[in-house]
């Protein structure tokens, strides 16, 4: 799942105001900013198998320290506590460890028994949405649509800038995501690891936005 992700990260700002988009981002897709840099250092490891599924070529053969649930579990935990250390907002702290918990649950309903529970278990769980490309699509897409319609009925733009960085984020997403839908697969798995790196860059254009919007009936 990619925009799935970030529509639910855009949802959550109907919900919380207070933390901005970037954050929102982050939360939503921590585990998937992990990823990248734990394959670069060689802890997991991916694998291009075309037919996979019929969704993604991509064969993740370990990645227990990134989407282990029990890893996952603790990387929600920790993401919460900095920030209640750092804004002591308890709503807000609560909030971004389900995010981050919440990118393990979408990941269980798409991918395939991959999903390892914990270090050094062999134990694996996927419910495989993944085999339909269609199915795929239009849960996915209906995630984004919704949490793209909430984001902007919580926010609203200060200037030019607050929504025209909105919507060319949005269509931003769009494309990459059908590019990686019906695009060719990659050559090999190291660009895979760089290109999930260039995430980072959709954190600041979320903090970038959100600078240039303002929240709608913020309660104190």
């Amino acid at each position: 799942m990619f925009i799935g992700h970030f529509g639910v990260g855009l949802a959550a700002k109907k919900i919380d105001p207070r933390p901005s988009l970037g954050t929102l981002f982050m939360a939503s897709q921590f585990i998937d900013l992990l990823w990248p840099i734990f394959l670069l250092l060689g802890i997991e490891k991916v694998q291009i198998d075309p037919g996979n599924t019929a969704f993604t070529p991509l064969n993740f053969l370990y990645y227990p320290f990134s989407h282990g649930f029990v890893s996952v579990l603790i990387w929600s935990l920790l993401f919460g506590l900095v920030y209640f250390a750092i804004k002591k907002k308890l709503k807000s702290a609560v909030l971004l460890g389900g995010l981050v918990l919440s990118h393990w649950i979408l990941d269980l309903i798409t991918h395939r028994p991959d999903l390892p529970l914990m270090p050094g278990s062999e134990a694996k769980v996927g419910l495989g949405l993944w085999d339909s490309v269609f199915l795929t699509i239009i849960v996915e897409g209906l995630i984004f649509i919704i949490g793209s319609y909430l984001f902007i009925k919580a926010t609203k733009a200060d200037n030019k800038k607050g929504q025209v960085g909105l919507w060319s984020l949005l269509i931003f997403l769009v494309v990459v995501y059908a590019m990686n839908t019906f695009g060719t697969p990659p050559p090999s798995t190291e660009p895979i690891a760089y290109v999930g790196l260039s995430m980072w860059l959709l954190v600041a254009w979320g903090y970038w936005i959100d600078r240039n919007r303002s929240n709608v009936n913020v309660q104190n």
